[in-house]
């Protein structure tokens, strides 16, 4: 590089639940595992850490900055696979995996480097282009959606991925607004929203669950995540581990529900007619209740204050 380039700014992330999410894990050093959310690479390079020499790695991940993050790891243990973790499935398969896995991880939601950069468009804390998509190549940015959806859908969306009480009366202050000029910078959304919006909540800036839904509905979350969970257990080897972490409840609510239905198995069946364990269809058990980060780790981390990690061991 020469003198008259420039460096791409460097943003620092820590990763959530870091050892006891690949503690949760990697149960054999000398298995596969895949993480279908590298994001900057520390719960990879842990992983990598306690496997044994006839271990495997295979990362995930959309973003093109923590594709190039892979790049760094010098290890023939690991590969990185660009694209959603929702075909996670699929590129197991490609790398001849599935079904021998032991181990999956999900580290679901944006990263530090994210909502730090605010050419990302991620925050509302530093003005920046109106963008969000996880993959800035791919799709559509939330400026672009804002643009075209009506009154109804920016009100559905952030009453049901935001769970925003205002959600009504913020998404028609937005309309009203784009009416003059089109949305293109995160922080001209933000004051608009921090005006309409009548109850502030002590801590949080009121374009909070706003901006959570836009990034939601603009990433596919929700879809992504229920995705990657059926192709998770597909992938998975019997006894191979399922390790999730999610920060906020729309996530947790749906892995958690995930969990519970594979462990109840066939629950169609009519009451009173005797099954052995096996005739269940039990797919998956629960390896303990929710955990989440401790005092220390939050002070230090403060973004880690609304983790959840579930861990489940798949059966059959």
């Amino acid at each position: 590089m020469s003198s008259t380039e420039t460096h791409a700014p460097s943003f620092q992330h820590a990763s959530v639940l870091l050892d006891g999410a690949v503690e949760a894990l990697v149960h054999d050093p000398r298995g596969a595992y895949l993480d279908g959310t590298f994001g900057r690479g520390g719960h990879s390079r842990a992983i990598l850490a306690r496997l044994a020499p006839e271990g495997r790695l295979l990362g995930v991940d959309r973003d093109p900055q923590a594709i190039a993050e892979a790049g760094r790891i010098e290890d023939p243990r690991f590969t990185m696979q660009p694209g959603e973790f929702s075909r996670l499935g699929e590129f197991a398969e490609a790398h001849g995996l599935h079904g021998r896995l032991a181990g999956i991880l999900l580290d679901i939601g944006v990263s530090s480097p994210q909502l730090d950069d605010p050419e990302r468009g991620f925050s509302f804390l530093r003005d920046g282009p109106l963008d969000m998509r996880m993959d800035p190549t791919q799709g559509e940015s939330a400026a672009e959606w804002l643009a075209r959806v009506k009154e109804d859908e920016i009100a559905r969306v952030f009453k049901s991925h935001g769970e925003e009480r205002y959600a009504r009366r913020l998404a028609r202050a937005i309309v009203a607004r784009r009416g003059e000029r089109p949305f293109t910078r995160t922080q001209d959304l933000a004051e608009v929203i921090k005006t309409a919006h009548p109850a502030w909540e002590k801590g949080k800036h009121p374009a909070t669950r706003a901006f959570q839904a836009l990034r939601i509905q603009v990433n596919g979350e929700l879809e992504q995540l229920d995705a990657a969970l059926e192709a998770a257990l597909e992938a998975l080897a019997p006894g191979g581990h399922l390790v999730v972490i999610s920060f906020h409840s729309l996530e947790d609510r749906r892995v958690k529900r995930f969990i519970r239905d594979q462990a109840r198995g066939d629950t169609h069946l009519p009451r009173g007619i005797p099954l052995r364990e096996d005739q269940l269809n039990r797919r998956l058990e629960a390896l303990g209740k929710a955990r989440r980060p401790g005092d220390a780790e939050v002070a230090e981390n403060p973004r880690a204050r609304s983790a959840v990690m579930r861990v489940a061991r798949k059966l059959r």
